[in-house]
């Protein structure tokens, strides 16, 4: 199940939206910011259909 997560970047502080394959209970992965193109790290714990946890930090 794809859920949506809105995510603050670290660096420049701006919002933007991933999308997050909630099947997988433990996830890390880094994306770009959308406004500032920075790497951010994104760390998940999720149970199907949910996210539980999410935290972003500097990539």
């Amino acid at each position: 199940m794809e859920e949506i997560a809105a995510i603050q970047c670290p660096f420049c502080g701006q919002s933007f939206e991933v999308a997050v394959d909630t099947s997988l209970p433990f996830q890390n992965f880094v994306t770009d910011c959308e406004v500032c193109c920075r790497p951010v790290e994104v760390n998940l714990e999720c149970t199907p259909g949910r996210i539980l946890r999410l935290n972003v930090v500097a990539g």
